[in-house]
């Protein structure tokens, strides 16, 4: 099924791809809560490169596996550089370029009309709609499960879920469209524009959050190299840090130490 999923994904970018000027095309893969900064700083750098990126978004594991199977596409930015740590071994991400974390809150709805606290134990609570991360596809479930294991609650919180979503995007949909009280998902994801309305973060400790660096893999697979290298660079550098920063990413104490993070 992973497999199958890897395929669908790179299907639907695959006749562009073979019809593009290699030379002047990037093709990213992209972890869903993370695509609008991507977005803002590749339509930066398409403009003063001459050049067409094409972004393909989802789980960051269905991503991988699209990735791989079809050896197509120049840089892969997952949910978590855990992703990187895992696959490293197989040869197909190569240089990393550090550009922000993710890290995880209680989400609810705007307001918090149940009046649900700051604890990961809410997520247990019986007379709450809670919906979680599948930690088979997306970067959010994994963490969820890695960050609900640490604390010996996560046979609980699984068993408390009225549903599992493969992705952050899912998540917040489960709380637009009525069906949860409450996820938990990327503290980034109640930023966007489309959802700022009508969720809102209720933020955890530094302990609970699992904070997740954000790395930039080039991919072996790649046919631009050193331009996928150039972009790498300007999404790390100062003005690709402040498009991360708007998108709550990182903040000012991150920024401040952001030449000093080792992945």
């Amino acid at each position: 099924m992973k497999l199958l999923k890897g395929l669908f994904l790179s299907i639907l970018f695959l006749s562009t791809i073979v019809h593009a000027d290699s030379k002047n095309e990037l093709l990213f893969y992209v972890g869903i809560t993370m695509v609008k900064p991507v977005k803002e700083l590749a339509t930066n750098f398409e403009k003063a490169n001459n050049c067409t990126i094409k972004i393909l978004q989802g789980g960051s594991q269905d991503l991988y596996d699209s990735a791989k199977s079809s050896q197509v596409g120049d840089l892969y930015l997952p949910g978590s550089s855990s992703y990187r740590d895992k696959f490293i071994k197989d040869g197909l991400l190569l240089d990393g370029k550090f550009v922000g974390y993710n890290k995880l809150s209680l989400v609810v709805k705007k307001g918090n009309p149940k009046n649900v606290n700051a604890s990961l134990e809410e997520l247990t609570n019986e007379e709450l709609n809670v919906v979680l991360g599948n930690e088979q596809s997306g970067s959010v479930g994994l963490a969820s499960k890695n960050v609900l294991t640490k604390f010996g609650l996560y046979e609980k919180a699984v068993s408390n879920a009225i549903f599992l979503v493969p992705d952050s995007r899912n998540l917040i949909n489960a709380i637009k469209n009525g069906n949860a009280d409450l996820i938990l998902n990327w503290h980034a994801t109640t930023f966007w524009d489309n959802n700022k309305e009508f969720v809102e973060a209720i933020v955890l400790d530094d302990e609970s959050s699992q904070k997740s660096k954000l790395v930039f893999n080039l991919l072996s697979s790649s046919k631009n190299k050193e331009l996928s290298k150039k972009f790498m660079d300007y999404a790390s550098s100062v003005e690709g840090r402040e498009v991360f920063k708007k998108y709550g990413f990182l903040d000012d104490e991150d920024m401040k130490n952001f030449d000093k993070v080792v992945f």
